[in-house]
């Protein structure tokens, strides 16, 4: 086993040249070929790279996807953010367990399959959904569940396990996946017909400062989330010092409840390339890439094909665009599944094969990105737009929107809806049109923005969607008048807890007891001290927070006490001298499982 270890990773690196910014290429395809990346393969990859073994070992232990043990031939991710469980995610967890024979976390004792939780793979129009060796499930049920495992167990390829395919590029003999992109309103600016290279050679007979005028003329802010204005970014990139630039697409859509990209990357690869090279030649890049989610692996293939095709038109590689001198390429690199390496510091050191750990700021990726180079990076909707721009011109965009959010909006939205789906709607458009757009009527919240973001009631369905009122990187999660919104808020704290990178106190340690305080009021054993001190730690955690997932993940109790606080006040004690009694069997119960020890509390 030993030497097929080695000769296994020997044989893998050599394929990466070396090449120690492909270290997740390189730990996915070991695992890949071994079935997970033991103790030995991490000395060995250590030693063939000649990097230190804590290194090495701090990338394996830092991505989801990545395991020190066997996952099992067959390796089930089942997805579990909240918009599951609305679905049925609930009986499908079980017809899989029941039918497997282990327990969520476990692999069967065979090594043929296993079985594992997973925070959402961009599927929610479509859930119960997972993954299973990179191929998609969606629409889960358990009859399903069913014939997959039967399937599993008579050794069928996961490809063959795919009855029936999805809509347009799904199709693709490339792609083959039962993902339905469920296009439900299209708009002047994504989801048209637009010649593919016409924005490229109208941007390459301008000059790039007028290509970036042009872009801040339009106001396009980036379409992420945050809104930082994008022809603004692009100038600061241009103005930095340094021969050598990148472009960098950030395709790590991991906000719970947000498939747009998706949907982008399926029907409109090649306007987000020509974007990428639009945004090249501007700032003076001469290289690109696109950082894709791990959860979108089975898109790969496809997308690699796309930028071949497109090489071969002209419009990427050597001349690009029939610009002499302009020489703009992209590739592919793949995330491995952590939700903080959407912040564009932490995807940039992940992109180099590292742990995706934000970076203190400044310097700014502008400055100091991609190899400590210049780096522009932007997310795949806000490339899309560029082309479009340049073709139509920025006052064409500006008319659309509002003063300060110009253009359209492509949203996510799942949840109690009959209609859930992609919607391009202009900016400015309230909660209350979308609901009626989508037949959502009766909902009783709607988490805007993600977990990040905020659940907004009925008092607030009158609110816009646009950066200045209600400011979303797409998401839009449906509650009907049934459902818990504190289950809700406990899915989405569990998950910062989850993906915090553990950098820094108040977010690592902070949200665990924002966790515990909340359950503690769940559970009927709170107080009106416990919601003054939710409140108050909420503040903390997000002012006290290195980066945006710290800054935002109290998000989830802050917003709902705000405008669900009738919720938490009827499961509080109102007995000012009521107090919470200590467990003390309950409070070890962790530690001494973790030390194998079975506690002795008779005494006490």
């Amino acid at each position: 086993m030993g030497t097929n270890m080695e000769s296994t990773v020997k044989h893998v690196i050599k394929e990466y040249q070396h090449d120690k910014t492909r270290l997740l290429d390189i730990i996915r395809d070991v695992q890949s070929r071994l079935g997970h990346v033991s103790d030995e393969s991490v000395i060995e990859i250590a030693s063939e790279l000649n990097v230190s073994q804590v290194d090495v070992e701090g990338v394996v232990t830092f991505y989801h996807f990545f395991s020190k043990t066997p996952v099992g031939k067959y390796a089930v991710y089942l997805n579990n953010n909240p918009t599951a469980y609305l679905m049925g995610r609930a009986a499908v967890a079980k017809a899989f367990e029941d039918e497997i024979g282990v327990s969520f976390g476990e692999t069967t004792s065979n090594g043929q399959i296993g079985l594992f939780n997973t925070s959402c793979i961009g599927m929610n129009d479509q859930e119960p959904a997972a993954i299973i060796n990179n191929v998609v499930f969606t629409n889960l049920t358990p009859e399903k569940v069913k014939t997959i495992v039967n399937d599993m167990n008579n050794n069928v390829s996961v490809q063959d396990m795919v009855k029936e395919l999805g809509d347009g590029n799904n199709q693709h003999d490339l792609m083959k996946a039962m993902v339905k992109n469920n296009i439900q309103r299209k708009g002047p600016v994504y989801f048209t017909d637009q010649e593919v290279g016409i924005g490229l050679k109208r941007a390459l007979s301008m000059k790039p400062e007028e290509v970036i005028e042009e872009i801040k003329k339009s106001n396009l802010r980036g379409r992420g989330g945050a809104g930082f204005p994008t022809g603004m970014k692009w100038e600061f990139c241009r103005q930095a010092e340094g021969d050598k630039k990148f472009m960098i697409c950030n395709a790590d859509e991991g906000e719970p409840g947000t498939f747009k990209d998706r949907v982008l990357l399926t029907e409109k690869p090649e306007m987000l390339f020509e974007g990428m090279a639009i945004g090249g030649y501007a700032v003076g890049a001469g290289n690109g890439v696109l950082y894709l989610r791990a959860e979108y692996m089975y898109m790969k293939s496809y997308l690699e094909n796309v930028l071949k095709t497109l090489r071969g038109k002209n419009i990427l590689g050597k001349n690009a665009g029939g610009k002499d001198g302009f020489n703009f390429d992209i590739k592919i690199q793949m995330g491995a599944g952590a939700y903080v390496c959407g912040e564009e510091s932490a995807l940039i050191e992940s992109a180099e094969g590292k742990r995706g750990e934000p970076r203190n700021r400044p310097p700014f990726p502008v400055q100091n990105g991609f190899m400590n180079l210049p780096t522009s990076v932007n997310n795949v909707e806000t490339y899309c737009s560029a082309p479009r721009i340049i073709v139509e011109g920025g006052e064409w965009f500006k008319k659309m929107g509002t003063a300060q959010s110009s253009g359209t909006k492509v949203l996510s939205v799942s949840g109690d809806c009959k209609k859930p789906g992609i919607y391009e709607v202009e900016f400015g458009t309230t909660i209350q049109t979308l609901l009626e757009m989508v037949e959502g009527r009766t909902a009783k919240a709607v988490q805007v923005g993600g977990p990040s973001g905020k659940c907004i009631g009925k008092k607030d369905f009158g609110k816009r969607i646009c950066y200045d009122e209600l400011a979303t990187g797409g998401s839009m999660m449906i509650f009907g008048p049934d459902r818990d919104i504190l289950d809700i808020v406990h899915n989405f704290m569990e998950f910062f807890v989850e993906e915090s990178c553990g950098w820094c106190v108040p977010c690592r340690a902070g949200n665990v007891l924002l966790l515990n305080k909340l359950e503690t009021i769940i559970a009927g054993n709170g107080t009106e001290k416990d919601l003054a001190e939710l409140e108050s730690w909420c503040k903390i955690v997000k002012s006290m927070s290195r980066c945006g997932l710290g800054q935002t993940s109290p998000n989830p109790i802050e917003s709902t006490l705000q405008n669900f606080r009738e919720i938490y006040e009827s499961k509080v004690q109102k007995d000012s001298n009521y107090v919470h009694a200590f467990d003390l069997a309950e409070a070890v119960k962790a530690s001494c499982k973790a030390a194998g020890r079975i506690p002795n509390l008779g005494a006490h």
